[in-house]
């Protein structure tokens, strides 16, 4: 059944700034996407914003690299690898802006994931706007050969979502974006350092329980997703305290998360930047963590 929302608009904006920075996730799978698409150049410039810790460098440098996808698009529009790294772009730098222009990139990246969802599976051509029952039975026809896929358009699904949250239409599209996470869990839990389990407990601690949040069931899918990442993936301990320490008003649990943040090393292969852009966050929490708490 679809989650029953009060106040949601409200809720989601306050509650879901996950969906603003994950999308820097995605890039991880960039440089694999890109390699096999475009030039050398390409994959060096994804290689490198993946591995930056100059989070100002990349807020700036990231515009022209949009502009290079599209290029690559007007040539091979139909080409779902390339979609996929420019639905994933798009996604990634929208956490630099807000408003009008975040509306415009998220759309742009769920667009872009939705015709290479559609050009990989026609059984997903159209599928987000069929009627619940029938999207679960698209959904769960969905195999492992499908994941990269679906994750993608997850991720820049909820993005949307978060990028028009004052629209009751959008929020109303929850508990499609958490069944097909959901479905990606089943199929391949592991997939990108434990992104769909990271997503899941995000999407989990969104409300609290007594607006129909499932928060005991979000901690789970943090702890399963840093186990999966061996720890070194620090944005998902970041999502855990934000998400769900907070939630339930655990200091001890929230300081300690983001601590073990600050005490990492952030410099690990294709996350080096999440990771920065992790402890850059941690800092300000802690800082705010006795006035909230």
């Amino acid at each position: 059944m679809p989650l029953t929302f009060i106040n949601a608009p409200i809720m989601i904006s306050r509650k879901c700034s996950f969906l603003l920075i994950l999308p820097l996730f995605l890039l991880n799978g960039c440089a694999n996407l890109m390699s096999s698409v475009t030039t050398s150049l390409a994959e060096d410039l994804a290689n490198t914003i993946l591995n930056s810790n100059d989070i100002e460098t990349v807020r700036e440098g990231v515009p022209a690299y949009l502009l290079m996808i599209d290029s690559f698009l007007r040539s091979s529009p139909d080409n779902p690898d390339l979609l996929l790294a420019a639905s994933n772009l798009n996604g990634a730098f929208s956490i630099f802006t807000s408003g009008e222009r975040a509306e415009l990139l998220t759309e742009k990246s769920l667009d872009y994931a939705l015709k290479a969802a559609c050009i990989e599976n026609k059984k997903l051509c159209g599928f987000q706007g069929l009627e619940y029952k029938v999207y679960q039975s698209v959904v769960d026809e969905l195999n492992v050969k499908d994941v990269p896929i679906t994750f993608s358009v997850g991720v820049a699904w909820a993005g949307w979502m978060q990028a028009h949250s004052s629209d009751w239409n959008a929020i109303a599209q929850l508990a499609k974006v958490k069944y097909l996470m959901s479905r990606v869990v089943e199929l391949n839990e592991a997939y990108d350092n434990g992104g769909p389990h990271l997503y899941m407990g995000g999407l989990e601690t969104i409300l609290p329980a007594s607006m129909g949040g499932q928060p005991e069931k979000g901690r789970e899918h943090f702890e399963r997703a840093i186990e999966l990442s061996n720890g070194q993936y620090l944005m998902a301990k970041l999502v855990y305290a934000e998400q769900y320490a907070k939630l339930i008003f655990d200091k001890e649990l929230h300081d300690r998360l983001l601590n073990e943040i600050l005490a990492a090393d952030p410099n690990v292969k294709d996350m080096t930047l999440t990771n920065t852009v992790a402890q850059q966050r941690a800092r300000e929490l802690l800082a705010e963590s006795d006035d909230y708490f």
